[in-house]
């Protein structure tokens, strides 16, 4: 007798819209497919980071981060899951120069990873490319406030909207993005009131990374909240210290190594 199997499907670009004001939604980065398996499990979307850069690769900033380095780990991510949607990063200096650039790098991600949306930094000043890739068949997710990929200008990774004046300039970048059809918009790095109102004001989910309990959705690093970094931002949540776990595992392996007793019997074939 053939049994009928449910398919899972994928959470949709529609589908995280619709959650505006919603259930809260749930999303993490990851970078490779062993660890996408296990978030996709939680979260309603995956964030392939090009905090990678940084995270992986031991990099000082993601300025560096190609897209082909993006691609190779978007394609892993993909692979490692069935029902998040996964959501990649367009590294800098992918999309910035014009609208068609960015649509052909954006397409090119889609195509190869095949991924649901991507991301990509900046408010107003985006708001033309971001509409230009949306009438195209890309789904965009915006990113305003701390934006990394930016941080050489701001002066390194500094909290936004400490100065009350600067507030009608980050809620002005709000309103563009999403006016010009992004999804979704990833507060970071914000003081609480401000992200607070510009979730209020706008009508498309807000995610916060160092920013509100208010906004829509929250996102954190995957390697921040399990404890794997030496140092962990003020806003991260540290959920399991797996840091000195690792290193207490890989001491006591050396430890047998040397000592000759690794491998014993169970781990040898008679």
């Amino acid at each position: 007798m053939s049994k009928q199997i449910k398919s899972i499907r994928r959470t949709t670009v529609p589908q995280i819209r619709a959650r505006k004001g919603g259930e809260p939604i749930v999303s993490l980065t990851s970078y490779h497919a062993h660890t996408a398996a296990i978030v996709d499990r939680h979260a309603d979307f995956i964030l392939v980071g090009d905090s990678l850069g940084m995270v992986m690769h031991g990099m000082e900033s993601t300025v560096g981060v190609p897209m082909d380095l993006m691609i190779m780990h978007g394609k892993a991510v993909v692979r490692g899951t069935r029902k998040a949607l996964v959501v990649v990063d367009m590294p800098f200096g992918t999309y910035e120069e014009s609208p068609n650039v960015a649509f052909r790098n954006a397409a090119t991600i889609m195509k190869e990873t095949g991924c649901g949306a991507v991301k990509l930094e900046g408010g107003a000043r985006m708001a033309e490319t971001i509409d230009f890739l949306v009438q195209r068949g890309i789904p965009v997710m915006a990113h305003i406030g701390l934006t990394p990929q930016s941080s050489h200008v701001m002066g390194g990774f500094k909290t936004q909207g400490r100065d009350e004046d600067s507030w009608d300039a980050h809620v002005a970048d709000a309103h563009a993005v999403a006016d010009a059809g992004a999804f979704a918009v990833v507060l970071e790095g914000m003081v609480e009131k401000l992200a607070s109102r510009i979730t209020r004001e706008i009508s498309i989910p807000t995610i916060g990374i160092g920013a509100s309990v208010d906004c829509d959705g929250q996102i954190l690093v995957l390697e921040d909240m399990l404890g794997l970094n030496e140092w962990t931002p003020k806003f991260v949540r540290v959920y399991s210290d797996l840091g000195p776990m690792i290193d207490d595992a890989v001491s006591r392996y050396a430890a047998d190594v040397r000592g000759r007793a690794f491998p014993g019997e169970d781990e040898t074939y008679g």
